[in-house]
């Protein structure tokens, strides 16, 4: 059986996949092994503006007050303000009730610990086999709920708090809000800031939250900011923990661009940890040669924000994130924060006065092409163990010359290898890609 968590929560279509009775069991058996059976526990919880978001609420805090914890409501708000409201409440964890990018239908329940940190794999294992067994938790107590009336309110004064420009009058800033949990509070905090603010797709209905907007639907944004001749154009996701920009010209600005971009203004502050930014495997290769030019290091790890956020805290590292736009400000938040991200941005092109294309610059983009070889389910990790794929993917790697790369990485959860190459030339890249393609399909068929 695939296991119920998956790289970021539980997730699936609403009232088919995720049930009013898993998101019960969740609350309840994720409250007591988080806690750890803790008595007059507080856990928060909060959710986007999907409209199945209110019924998984009431399931979820349903099955938490089962096991005597009480709650906290938050309302539609950003997962990483659930992160800093935890410790800002000194809550003993919180909830989030979001799908993040993902269609309206799809729901998702995620959960942070006491120090505003994702679960780690054993944990969630755990939880996972509590529901499978339906293990009996004793318990003669009954929690209570209450709504946190000035939760969006503490986020905004946060926000406002990281950085040293005192107002951003002069900028011009357009905003994607995704109809999703940023809708209020993003363009909210950037008028107190001074900039002025364009705000689309801040309208939510329920229905309507990542459709043709937000991180993963640019055209809208690029073409607005043209429109309205903005300095910058900020894009959020469905619960705001990842932030995509665009510059004045229209061009995309991803989270690689932003992580050079920040961590060279932090780095010439002399604060950025061990000078090092934290990136995955999944970063082009222009971020690398980008960090290096400008006296800075990089570590990769595996896909996922968590894993990116684990090496932060075991290296003591401060920035890290991920090309989808997932940034960890670790002096700030224990989580992607797409409205701290945004604001970290627009005090750079405060402080240095240059716009966002010239500060895009730093990074040049390197050609990318991704294919999926599909290969026997049983036979996918061993790719490296086949002579012919190893000694082909090495005979690529040194024709790049240190201009290019392989990366092979099986799915996670499909038959299939993804083949990823970056270098200088398109057509070459194209070919090679297909090429490695049919020698993975026909070394490695059932």
């Amino acid at each position: 059986m695939a296991r119920l968590f998956g790289t970021d929560g539980v997730r699936g279509i609403a009232n088919e996949e995720l049930t009013i009775e898993l998101a019960m069991q969740l609350g309840k058996y994720g409250a007591y092994a988080i806690t750890q059976g803790k008595k007059e526990a507080t856990i928060l919880v909060g959710m986007d503006t999907r409209i199945s978001g209110n019924m998984l609420e009431n399931a979820l805090i349903a099955g938490i007050l089962s096991t005597g914890c009480h709650v906290k409501r938050l309302g539609v708000i950003p997962t990483p303000a659930v992160a800093k409201l935890i410790r800002t409440l000194g809550a003993d964890a919180g909830v989030m009730i979001s799908a993040s990018h993902n269609p309206a239908q799809f729901n998702g329940i995620k959960f942070f610990n006491e120090k505003g940190f994702k679960l780690k794999d054993a944990l969630e294992d755990e939880i996972e086999k509590m529901i499978k067994d339906h293990v009996q938790i004793p318990n003669t107590v009954i929690g209570t709920v209450s709504d946190y009336e000035h939760a969006k309110e503490d986020y905004i004064n946060y926000i406002l708090k990281t950085i040293d420009s005192e107002n951003f009058q002069g900028l011009k800033v357009a905003v994607d809000c995704a109809n999703g949990a940023a809708y209020e509070v993003g363009p909210y905090a950037l008028n107190e800031l001074g900039a002025k603010v364009y705000p689309i797709h801040h309208d939510p209905d329920g229905l309507n939250i990542n459709e043709d907007c937000g991180s993963t639907h640019l055209d809208h944004l690029k073409q607005y900011v043209k429109t309205i001749n903005a300095d910058i154009g900020l894009a959020f996701d469905g619960d705001a923990d990842r932030l995509l920009a665009i510059d004045e010209e229209g061009q995309l600005v991803d989270g690689d661009k932003i992580m050079v971009i920040c961590g060279h203004y932090i780095n010439q502050k002399q604060a950025l940890a061990n000078q090092t930014i934290v990136a995955t495997v999944m970063s082009n290769l222009g971020f690398d040669k980008a960090v290096e030019s400008h006296d800075m290091k990089h570590i990769k790890t595996k896909v996922g924000d968590r894993y990116v956020l684990e090496e932060m805290v075991s290296g003591g590292y401060g920035l890290g994130g991920e090309q989808s736009g997932h940034i960890i400000f670790l002096e700030h938040n224990t989580t992607g924060d797409g409205l701290l991200t945004a604001v970290q941005l627009l005090d750079v092109m405060k402080q240095t006065g240059k716009k966002l294309s010239e500060l895009a610059r730093m990074m040049t983009v390197y050609p990318q092409v991704l294919k999926n070889a599909k290969v026997a389910n049983t036979l996918k990790h061993d790719y490296m163990n086949n002579v012919k794929i190893a000694q082909r993917i090495k005979e690529v790697e040194t024709a790049f010359h240190g201009n290019g790369r392989v990366l092979i990485r099986p799915s996670g959860t499909e038959p299939l290898v993804r083949v990823m190459i970056e270098g200088e030339n398109q057509n070459m890249l194209d070919e090679v890609a297909t090429e490695l393609v049919t020698l993975i399909e026909s070394e490695l068929h059932v």
